[in-house]
């Protein structure tokens, strides 16, 4: 079974970077930065998704981004899924905070739940054929629209949905060029997939 070791970020800087992932979510581990001056503007193509109990804790989260330096993009509010917003951090990558609770259940904390990497891809059909073929396994789909592959252990799961509605989902406009600035690492060899998005070999594989 394939499945996702860690996810590397491409940004300009990389000491701020940190400074501001560790400050606004508390992510180390999960979480790699890398420089890279690769040319990027729009959308580029993919959301990480911070799932938590309570719209409490998506209010934390938000608000500690914010002080951090990230600029909100969809004011948390109710939906029929739940209760969410999305942010942009200063390196440009969009990140969803959400939860499927409608009430709070206890104090607020920024304690987080799941991280989802969200890829917006032309064929979600196509798409989940390719990662199935790369060891993946589907945990829930729904036809043409979404999918979401089994994470094992884990820290991060994977999912696809077709890039116009993530865009829409993120709050931005579908269009975009240049790189990804993302990068997946696994216990599988380097592959990239039909949307251009890279899986490089994990370091944890590289030593076992």
């Amino acid at each position: 079974m394939n499945f996702i070791d860690a996810i590397t970020l491409e940004v300009a800087d990389t000491a701020a970077a940190e400074r501001f992932y560790t400050t606004a979510f508390g992510l180390d581990t999960q979480l790699r930065l890398r420089a890279s001056q690769e040319p990027t503007t729009g959308f580029r193509g993919y959301t990480l998704s911070l799932t938590v109990s309570q719209p409490a804790n998506v209010d934390a989260l938000i608000e500690a981004a914010v002080v951090a330096g990230a600029t909100v993009i969809k004011p948390a509010a109710k939906s029929m899924w739940g209760y969410g917003g999305t942010v942009q951090a200063p390196d440009g990558a969009i990140w969803k905070i959400a939860t499927s609770a409608k009430k709070n259940t206890g104090p607020a904390t920024r304690e987080i739940d799941d991280i989802v990497l969200l890829l917006g891809v032309a064929d979600v059909a196509a798409s989940k054929k390719f990662y199935v073929e790369h060891g993946l396994t589907v945990g829930k789909s729904f036809g043409r629209m979404y999918v979401e592959f089994e994470s094992g252990s884990s820290p991060v799961k994977l999912a696809l949905y077709r890039r116009k509605a993530l865009a829409k989902d993120a709050g931005v406009a579908p269009e975009g060029t240049g790189s990804h600035r993302i990068a997946v690492s696994g216990p599988a060899a380097p592959f990239t997939d039909p949307d251009g998005f890279v899986w490089e070999t994990s370091a944890l594989a590289s030593q076992s």
